[in-house]
């Protein structure tokens, strides 16, 4: 059994429920920040199911230049501010070098590691060092094993609210698989384990100068995920997938939120 990590009143890992973390892949706007968020509470409040949004305010690691990147960490910030404030849900986002974690310590309760990012120890200790809640993403070229290495740099500054996301692992060229033994393997660790289900059909650079993605097999590793026992799910979503600035292809429908996430209640019942 994994510990058991508090945001505000979401207590993930232990045993308690599955916890959500979603949102759009990207801010494009703060319209849609707002309308996602509010919409996937009106879910989650439905089915009893504890609700963090995510959302980037910069997406620095795509391949091309001309990648929509987000509105950058000032304005991104404000929106992120906002969605804390009025729709009353803890916030999670990712960083990408050690100057901004002073600028997102304030607004963020949950700091996020990027996978790719993992295994910069100074990005991982400064992080941890805020005292917040730290997720740490799985980078797609590590063994779960390798974790455990990761968790003691975040541990060495006594910090020990630490969360892992899994993501999938390289499988050839512009592919990804999972490997549902990751998720036990990491909760050896006694941290919470957390399923990236939309990240983990994505085709990197499957699309030549972007990403490509497979969204149809999203609901399908959801509920394997589930039913393997993850502390909670990581589902990217956006209201019109196929019209979003960034990785739409991997992405769910919002309005099919609510359809999966009874399929996941379902399967956590009998548990």
């Amino acid at each position: 059994m994994t510990k058991e990590i508090r945001i505000g009143d979401i207590k993930i890992g232990g045993r308690n429920q599955l916890v959500l973390i979603s949102g759009p892949c990207v801010i494009e706007s703060e319209r849609l920040c707002l309308k996602t968020a509010h919409r996937i509470k009106e879910i989650t409040q439905k089915l009893e199911i504890p609700f963090i949004f995510k959302s980037s305010y910069d997406k620095a690691n795509r391949l091309s230049l001309d990648s929509y990147r987000g509105p950058g960490i000032k304005k991104g910030l404000d929106i992120l501010y906002k969605v804390r404030q009025r729709v009353r849900v803890p916030i999670l986002s990712d960083i990408h070098c050690q100057e901004e974690i002073k600028e997102v310590k304030g607004v963020l309760d949950i700091i996020q590691i990027p996978a790719f990012l993992c295994r910069q120890t100074d990005i991982v200790i400064e992080a941890a060092k805020t005292g917040k809640v730290i997720n740490i993403k799985k980078a797609q070229f590590l063994a779960p094993w390798d974790v455990a290495h990761i968790i003691k740099k975040a541990e060495s500054t006594k910090n020990k609210k630490i969360l892992i996301t899994e993501r999938g692992i390289c499988f050839g060229y512009n592919n990804l698989v999972v490997d549902f033994r990751s998720l036990s393997i990491m909760q050896r660790f006694g941290y919470p384990v957390t399923f990236d289900a939309t990240h983990s059909v994505q085709l990197p650079g499957g699309k030549g100068k972007i990403s490509s993605g497979q969204r149809e097999f999203v609901s399908g590793l959801v509920r394997a995920a589930v039913a393997f026992g993850c502390d909670g799910l990581f589902l990217e979503v956006h209201p019109h997938p196929d019209k979003a600035l960034c990785d739409g292809l991997n992405m769910i429908d919002l309005e099919e939120l609510e359809k999966l996430l009874k399929q996941v209640k379902r399967i956590e019942s009998v548990l």
